[in-house]
């Protein structure tokens, strides 16, 4: 079969490999719909989870059931499925613990694209299908759909451990689209005022449909501040990171008042090695004792999570295909739209290449 794979540090290329094996429990999925994430792009040329030679990229997708092993029971070839970019083992202590994404060790469930193959392949495996798959919804378009596995999933995480209450007030730090998906997700558990810091116009909008309150231009003065003077000096309730390199923890402990959550879901894999930090602001930080906690998680994945977020998609609480901006026809069009979301120009929000329909 073909896939687009990372060749080495720096380097994509198409490649052929085997179709992929599976156990009873497992599936084989064709891609459906696909979807170039920021972290393919850390992977690849920033070296983020170390070298990886001929391994297939991407982890999200919509698919279309293949084959099945003996012992899978909800699923059969030929049904439509959600693929969650998360796949944990869910049998495991870690699971059993409450942290399914981190089976096996620190992000353990991210499989695709890390420990084996990803989505970008003619063919790609899934293990424990009736854990890992969900079906998707009839009428749901695709372009809404792959945002799921991802975007969404983490987006709402992010709100999720930030431990939003009624009217409280949020800062969204980084508005490509899993702050997007913040942003929706932090104004359905019920904020108040919602700040989006970011500049690109298409962003903006989005972020104002999904119910950012006020827009944060960071290139008109120091992010934390502008957050301040316009909370009366007080700062946020909360603040969810979901951009930006080291120094964003900075700016997110010094626009949070004492007894704030800041809950991270910003991938800090730039230019980080075993031994570099991230800072903390001491004073902001109440000296480590101004009861401003950080939280942090992985993607949640799982068939039920994909299920309650389909949920909400199907009942109009939000539109995730708005940050759908570049929308791809065919396999052979994956390429393109990878290296445009290392490209990263002004308009993208989101490539998506829908495989069939």
């Amino acid at each position: 079969m073909k896939g687009l794979a990372m060749l080495e540090i720096g380097e994509i290329g198409w490649i052929e490999k085997e179709r992929p094996t599976y156990g009873p429990r497992d599936a084989i999925v064709k891609p459906l719909a696909l979807a170039p994430c920021t972290s393919d792009v850390h992977t690849v040329w920033e070296g983020a989870i170390g070298e990886r030679h001929d391994l297939i990229l991407g982890h999200e997708a919509l698919g279309v059931v293949d084959e099945v092993g003996s012992e899978v029971r909800d699923f059969k070839p030929g049904d439509r499925v959600i693929v969650p970019a998360i796949t944990p083992d869910w049998e495991t202590e870690a699971a059993q613990r409450g942290y399914p994404s981190q089976t096996g060790g620190p992000l353990g469930g991210w499989k695709f694209s890390n420990f084996k193959d990803g989505v970008f392949g003619e063919f790609f495996h899934v293990n424990l299908a009736d854990y890992n798959l969900a079906h998707l919804p009839e009428g749901m378009s695709l372009e809404a759909g792959v945002m799921l596995p991802d975007m969404l999933s983490t987006g709402f995480m992010g709100a999720e451990n930030a431990k939003i209450e009624f009217g409280a007030s949020v800062a969204v730090l980084g508005i490509g689209p899993v702050g997007l998906s913040a942003i929706a997700g932090a104004k359905l558990r019920g904020a108040g005022r919602i700040f989006a810091v970011g500049t690109r116009p298409a962003a903006v909008n989005v972020a104002k449909e999904y119910g950012a309150t006020d827009i944060i231009n960071y290139k008109e003065g120091d992010t934390a501040e502008q957050i301040r003077n316009k909370t009366g000096g007080a700062g946020v309730d909360a603040v969810i990171i979901a951009g930006g390199g080291p120094d964003i923890l900075m700016d997110a402990i010094r626009a949070a008042r004492p007894g704030s959550v800041i809950s991270n879901i910003n991938y800090f894999g730039q230019g980080m090695g075993d031994e570099d930090t991230i800072p903390l602001p001491r004073v902001a930080w109440g000296f480590g004792m101004a009861d401003k906690n950080i939280m942090t998680g992985l993607c949640p994945g799982g068939r039920v999570r994909m299920e309650r977020l389909a949920e909400v998609v199907m009942h109009g609480r939000m539109d995730p295909s708005l940050m759908a901006t570049h929308v791809f026809k065919g396999f052979d069009k994956l390429e393109e739209a990878l290296l445009l979301m290392k490209e990263k120009p002004r308009d993208l929000i989101k490539p998506v290449v829908i495989v069939e329909q």
